[in-house]
């Protein structure tokens, strides 16, 4: 087993998800540290970080967490055991504990979380939905965007390609609109809350629209253009640890890296 230091481990993170391409309303980053020479023994990874994400963390021997939904969102003004998120970082620094969230940055940049969510659906020629403009940081040009439009290998029926997307993201159900296609060859998709992307979906005349959560008003006005699916906001993100697990292990091939076993879904369906 290797052991790292905290200062590379984020290093090899912000080197693939800079941090520079966050959105300005988000808190992604080192939320809690210890020490940048601090020895990293195992990472575990997650979408959230919970009292219960901090107690596995602990039994497997991981002092670094690793989640894509920053723990920290919102100003904290206190720290007490009255809230959970008081609670979760009294806990993370009682048990010397770091945590890191890689959020929207991982969202928008090449290869990030809507690019893994394409392939996960065997989709193909994947680009940004919406490009941004590219940017040199720390030297490096960085090419970024809001989702993704891609293609599938073989066009599909709506019934078939619902079953897919069930089965991929291992849905029990499937939110969608009316609208009816003869065939889905373009899809567009945006992990999360990505509803603000459907316009532009419809311009580039996608076929179908996937995203995290759409809500009840927005499903309206679309039936003659496009197909919308809603699959979950913690469905949609669900290989972002495989991804997170992929950079990390890339950078260090022996580090003690794992994915939460944790279910933080605060959903569920009955």
């Amino acid at each position: 087993m290797t052991i790292m230091k905290l200062k590379e481990l984020i290093g090899a993170l912000e080197e693939y998800a800079p941090l520079a391409l966050q959105d300005g309303y988000d808190n992604a980053g080192l939320q809690i540290g210890l020490a940048e020479d601090a020895d990293i023994t195992g990472a575990l990874l997650c979408l959230e970080v919970t009292e219960d994400i901090v107690n596995e963390a602990v039994l497997r021997g991981c002092n670094f967490i690793v989640s894509h939904h920053p723990l920290m969102f919102q100003p904290v003004k206190s720290i007490t055991n009255n809230d959970f998120i008081g609670r979760t970082i009294l806990k993370a620094v009682k048990n010397n504990i770091a945590i890191y969230a890689a959020h929207t940055n991982l969202d928008v940049v090449q290869g990030g979380v809507n690019f893994r969510i394409a392939e996960k659906l065997g989709l193909r020629n994947i680009e940004f939905l919406l490009p941004k403009e590219d940017r040199v940081i720390n030297g490096k040009t960085i090419t970024s965007g809001e989702g993704v439009i891609a293609t599938l290998p073989t066009p599909m029926s709506k019934r078939e390609f619902m079953e897919n997307v069930k089965e991929v993201f291992r849905l029990r159900s499937l939110r969608v609109n009316n609208a009816e296609k003869r065939k889905i060859s373009k899809v567009a998709i945006c992990g999360g809350s990505g509803a603000f992307l459907i316009p532009k979906a419809v311009e580039k005349g996608v076929d179908a629209f996937i995203t995290g959560e759409i809500g009840y008003h927005r499903f309206f006005g679309y039936d003659d253009n496009i197909i919308l699916m809603e699959v979950g906001h913690h469905e949609s993100e669900q290989y972002t640890m495989e991804l997170l697990r992929d950079i990390v292990t890339r950078f260090a091939p022996t580090l003690y890296v794992c994915k939460a076993e944790t279910n933080t879904n605060p959903i569920n369906y009955l």
